[in-house]
């Protein structure tokens, strides 16, 4: 892990308007497929709970004119959404942001916007670097549930990659679900762009941004395993809980250590300054009971490529 990582004086700027912060965030979550897809809730405590039905509740008919009529049951269960802290520290002389002659924080925001996105797609979809106290990602917990499609198992007629797309969608609804949103590589524009029916035709309601009416947002690099395509499914169960939005601080009383406690950068005394940038995201996935009877419902299915 690096702890000496540094903007040289090739580097970055003096002052950070604090209006930017928001562009910040805005550019985060334009940069973010779970921040564009999931649903987004406002915590209060680090650890909140969100309740799920676990039980459904059932009618019955009533036997003549004076049967008796049988009682139902509902029951829910608690999911936890527990806030952990994504961050990073930029370090920077002073000398470097006096003798700068542009605006290094302009530069410097499309880059802290995408790195937070990548941090929390890749946790979220593929599990990279999860939090310990997350649920499982959404990707592994797909697999798991057995809802994955490879791709190339429809024929042209069928719509080709489009039709194994499609059939994720076959598996997310037989779970009891409806599909909201497409999360997928950029690769899969490429295919969407070529789609076409056996007579050579481009395929009707289909485009690089949805398909069948549902939206595709697009994963950056890194944040699934290399053999996913898309992951569809309904985006309305899963939650991005926000604890703290991104915020930041500009210290220069500070000293900065590596995991062993040792000095690497002391800033006073190197008259230097650090940008700490900090944000605090829960996530968690809710399945409620459905009435498919499906064995292992789970609300998202993904499109792999096909086993060698």
């Amino acid at each position: 892990m690096p702890y000496n990582n540094i903007i040289s004086r090739t580097d970055a700027d003096a002052t950070i308007p604090i209006d930017v912060v928001d562009d910040l965030i805005s550019a985060a979550t334009g940069e973010s497929a779970a921040l564009t897809l999931f649903r987004r809730a406002q915590l209060s405590t680090k650890t909140s709970k969100l309740p799920v039905l676990a039980a459904l509740p059932v009618a019955y008919w009533v036997n003549g004119d004076t049967g008796l009529k049988q009682t139902s049951e509902a029951a829910w269960q608690g999911v936890d959404l527990i806030a952990e802290e994504v961050a990073t520290i930029i370090p920077i002389p002073e000398a470097v942001l006096d003798d700068s002659d542009f605006d290094i924080w302009t530069e410097l925001r499309p880059a802290l916007a995408e790195a937070i996105a990548v941090t929390l797609d890749a946790a979220v979809f593929g599990g990279i670097n999860k939090p310990a106290s997350w649920p499982e990602a959404v990707v592994p917990a797909a697999i798991a549930a057995g809802n994955t499609v490879e791709l190339g198992t429809a024929t042209a007629p069928e719509g080709g990659a489009v039709g194994d797309l499609e059939s994720t969608f076959d598996q997310v609804e037989a779970d009891g679900f409806t599909v909201t949103g497409i999360a997928a590589v950029t690769a899969l524009r490429g295919l969407l762009r070529k789609a076409r029916d056996s007579n050579g035709q481009k395929l009707v309601d289909v485009s690089q941004n949805s398909v069948d009416g549902i939206p595709i947002s697009y994963l950056l690099p890194g944040t699934v395993p290399a053999t996913v395509r898309a992951v569809s499914g309904d985006f309305k169960m899963g939650i991005i809980g926000v604890r703290q939005d991104i915020t930041y601080k500009v210290l220069d009383q500070a000293v900065i250590t590596d995991d062993t406690g040792a000095v690497i950068y002391n800033l006073p005394q190197q008259d230097m300054v650090a940008l700490r940038l900090v944000a605090r995201y829960a996530y968690a996935v809710a399945t409620p009971i459905t009435r498919t009877g499906a064995a292992t419902p789970f609300p998202f299915s993904v499109l792999q490529d096909a086993t060698p």
